[in-house]
């Protein structure tokens, strides 16, 4: 991971794990386990691991990676399935945004409200 990047939350294939960051426990536990089932269900289907960061300027990513020797991996699935979580997701992603800037980098409401 790139050191701008703060992870959320993942999910590893290999290990059968879920993790989330606890610097994120004022998320509401509904999105958390909204978060949970994407990482999850999201490495069940295609494998390796799926990562959900906060970039530099307060975006949400998602990061996918695999195993050299992985032979099971699909990047291609991988990609649609990606571009499908944003496509469907990107309410939750920019309310996850919000979030990060506001409690997180301790930006000002009155500002951010006024750049939209």
């Amino acid at each position: 991971m790139e050191d701008n990047r703060v992870v959320l939350c993942g999910a590893n294939a290999y290990e059968k794990k879920y993790y989330f960051n606890d610097q994120f426990q004022g998320i509401p536990d509904s999105i958390k386990e909204e978060l949970n089932i994407i990482c999850v269900l999201f490495t069940e289907e295609v494998g390796g691991i799926f990562t959900i960061v906060f970039e530099e300027d307060a975006s949400v990513s998602m990061v996918t990676d695999a195993e050299e020797d992985d032979i099971y991996y699909d990047e291609i699935s991988s990609g649609l399935l990606v571009s499908e979580i944003r496509r469907k997701r990107q309410e939750l992603f920019e309310s996850l945004s919000l979030y990060y800037r506001i409690f997180i980098l301790k930006q000002d409401v009155a500002d951010l409200l006024s750049e939209e």
